[in-house]
């Protein structure tokens, strides 16, 4: 289903996991407007056949223009801070950057007439879950701001669906790696902290080891356990929930976004090990503060809600297709 009336705007399409939901979104045959500042994003990860809008989501008056001048029908929202210990240094930067800068591009659809958002939530809103795999309806009780950040703004949302004509869905994220297939997009944050995407960057050189933080975590061999969702499967996610809102109006969700399995960070570097045929170096150091020794989606209800299946819900394609996009920017020169 494509709404003809307007385009889709995407905030932080520049970025990791927002240049890939522009793809898919142009795949589909939608039409797409992204706003990125461009602190951490790339505008050559910007699809050409996307409009571009370098502004921060915070800007009333810029945003307001592009949803006004591109007839905007729905947002998805990707922009923010993402690093959970560098939230729990500078909280602060996390509830500017994501709480305070959400709600204003809440009020900016309210003021717009958007009738549908997508949010980009994470796992961390559940902190350390009393069960696992978890539940969208078990208790949140974030242990760090980045989960917290995340949590006020599905609050925000919730109230503000409640009060305006206007729906949502917040996707909760685990873990995000891999790229593009076709390698049009991927990771390229310099000194990102994602496992897979540093491991990568280890096995291709650009790294001497991976550091592993926490070995003595209630787990199979002691190391934290996550579920990791290719980047592709998760963009895809984000068309499904869309067709979702736009089909019936009055309902909106909040869906988990993962595999509904979990791998150790050992077993992940095995895997990457396994792909590359060769040893990375693992260097053990303590546990990050605000790291949980276990979370792994209950993926029931997005598989019920949405008309999605995941397509590389494998470890080791995860591995290959961001190896083969850590090479494509060593090519580069990136």
């Amino acid at each position: 289903m494509v709404d003809a009336a307007g385009k889709v705007m995407v905030t932080g399409g520049a970025g990791y996991i927002g240049s890939h939901a522009v793809l898919a979104l142009l795949d589909a045959g939608h039409e797409v407007v992204v706003v990125d500042n461009l602190v951490t994003g790339f505008d050559w990860a910007v699809d050409p056949r996307a409009v571009l809008v370098v502004a921060n989501v915070a800007d009333d008056a810029a945003v307001r223009g592009a949803i006004r001048d591109h007839r905007v029908h729905a947002i998805m929202h990707f922009a923010g801070s993402v690093v959970v210990p560098e939230s729990v240094a500078d909280p602060l930067k996390y509830y500017r950057n994501n709480t305070a800068a959400t709600r204003s591009l809440i009020e900016s659809a309210v003021a717009g007439g958007v009738p549908h958002f997508i949010f980009s939530s994470t796992a961390a809103t559940y902190g350390t879950p009393a069960r696992v795999p978890v539940q969208e309806g078990d208790p949140t009780i974030p242990i760090n701001p980045y989960g917290m950040s995340k949590l006020m703004s599905e609050a925000m949302l919730r109230d503000v669906a409640a009060a305006h004509p206007i729906n949502y869905a917040a996707l909760r994220y685990f873990n995000v790696a891999g790229a593009d297939p076709v390698g049009r997009s991927g990771q390229s944050t310099v000194g990102a902290t994602h496992l897979i995407k540093i491991a990568v960057e280890a096995a291709t050189g650009r790294r001497d080891a991976v550091s592993v933080f926490g070995t003595d975590f209630d787990t199979v061999d002691g190391t934290g356990v996550r579920d990791y969702i290719h980047v592709s499967d998760l963009a895809a996610a984000h068309v499904a929930a869309l067709e979702l809102l736009v089909a019936n109006p009055a309902d909106s969700h909040i869906l988990n976004a993962g595999y509904g399995r979990g791998f150790s960070v050992n077993q992940v570097l095995d895997a990457v090990d396994r792909v590359t045929n060769r040893t990375i170096e693992r260097r053990y150091e303590g546990r990050r503060a605000g790291d949980p020794a276990e979370l792994i989606a209950d993926n029931r209800a997005i598989l019920a809600a949405l008309v999605w299946q995941p397509r590389r819900d494998d470890l080791d394609t995860i591995v290959t297709d961001a190896l083969a996009w850590e090479r494509t920017l060593a090519e580069r020169g990136r």
